[in-house]
Protein backbone atom coordinates (compact mmCIF):
# COMPACT_ATOMS: atom_id res chain seq x y z
CA UNK A 1 0.00 0.00 0.00
CA UNK A 2 1.06 3.33 -0.82
CA UNK A 3 0.18 6.62 1.92
CA UNK A 4 0.29 10.32 0.26
CA UNK A 5 0.00 13.06 2.48
CA UNK A 6 -1.20 14.97 -0.55
CA UNK A 7 -3.32 14.11 -3.43
CA UNK A 8 -4.41 15.88 -6.58
CA UNK A 9 -8.16 16.97 -6.19
CA UNK A 10 -10.21 13.82 -7.00
CA UNK A 11 -7.78 11.47 -5.79
CA UNK A 12 -8.67 11.87 -2.44
CA UNK A 13 -10.71 8.76 -1.73
CA UNK A 14 -8.74 6.85 -4.15
CA UNK A 15 -6.05 3.97 -2.69
CA UNK A 16 -2.84 3.42 -4.02
CA UNK A 17 -1.27 0.00 -4.68
CA UNK A 18 2.33 -1.08 -5.51
CA UNK A 19 2.11 -3.36 -8.38
CA UNK A 20 4.43 -6.09 -9.39
CA UNK A 21 4.48 -7.20 -12.96
CA UNK A 22 5.07 -10.70 -14.12
CA UNK A 23 4.90 -12.51 -16.73
CA UNK A 24 2.29 -15.44 -17.64
CA UNK A 25 4.56 -18.00 -15.31
CA UNK A 26 4.01 -15.78 -12.19
CA UNK A 27 7.81 -14.31 -12.96
CA UNK A 28 8.50 -10.42 -11.58
CA UNK A 29 8.75 -8.56 -14.73
CA UNK A 30 9.98 -5.28 -14.67
CA UNK A 31 10.21 -2.48 -11.87
CA UNK A 32 6.79 -2.11 -9.68
CA UNK A 33 4.07 0.43 -10.30
CA UNK A 34 1.84 2.31 -7.85
CA UNK A 35 -1.45 2.00 -9.54
CA UNK A 36 -4.94 3.48 -8.53
CA UNK A 37 -7.23 0.78 -6.63
CA UNK A 38 -11.03 0.98 -7.10
CA UNK A 39 -11.78 -2.82 -6.82
CA UNK A 40 -10.25 -2.97 -3.31
CA UNK A 41 -7.34 -5.31 -3.59
CA UNK A 42 -5.24 -6.71 -0.94
CA UNK A 43 -1.59 -8.12 -0.37
CA UNK A 44 -1.14 -10.69 -2.82
CA UNK A 45 -4.19 -10.42 -5.12
CA UNK A 46 -3.08 -10.89 -8.56
CA UNK A 47 -5.23 -8.10 -10.19
CA UNK A 48 -5.93 -7.04 -14.03
CA UNK A 49 -4.00 -3.56 -14.56
CA UNK A 50 -4.29 -1.07 -17.01
CA UNK A 51 -2.18 1.70 -17.99
CA UNK A 52 -2.47 5.09 -19.98
CA UNK A 53 -5.30 7.43 -19.71
CA UNK A 54 -7.59 5.12 -19.74
CA UNK A 55 -6.91 3.75 -16.47
CA UNK A 56 -8.70 6.89 -15.02
CA UNK A 57 -12.14 5.80 -15.85
CA UNK A 58 -12.66 3.06 -13.17
CA UNK A 59 -12.73 6.38 -10.80
CA UNK A 60 -15.25 8.26 -9.52
CA UNK A 61 -13.47 11.18 -10.90
CA UNK A 62 -12.78 10.34 -14.60
CA UNK A 63 -10.38 12.60 -15.63
CA UNK A 64 -7.55 13.00 -12.93
CA UNK A 65 -3.66 12.16 -13.35
CA UNK A 66 -2.92 8.57 -13.48
CA UNK A 67 -1.09 6.28 -15.40
CA UNK A 68 -1.96 2.61 -14.03
CA UNK A 69 -5.03 1.29 -12.40
CA UNK A 70 -6.44 -1.64 -11.05
CA UNK A 71 -9.21 -2.88 -12.96
CA UNK A 72 -9.86 -6.57 -12.03
CA UNK A 73 -8.75 -9.06 -9.16
CA UNK A 74 -7.81 -12.84 -10.94
CA UNK A 75 -9.33 -15.69 -9.26
CA UNK A 76 -8.12 -17.97 -11.43
CA UNK A 77 -5.84 -18.31 -14.54
CA UNK A 78 -5.07 -20.96 -17.07
CA UNK A 79 -1.95 -21.51 -19.10
CA UNK A 80 -1.79 -24.58 -21.41
CA UNK A 81 -4.31 -26.21 -18.79
CA UNK A 82 -2.58 -25.79 -15.64
CA UNK A 83 -3.88 -22.91 -12.88
CA UNK A 84 -1.51 -20.22 -12.33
Amino acid sequence: TVVASVKYKGLESVKLLVIQPQDADGKKQGEPVIATDSMQAGVGDVVALLTGREATLALPEPFVPVDAGVIGIIDHAWKDERVL
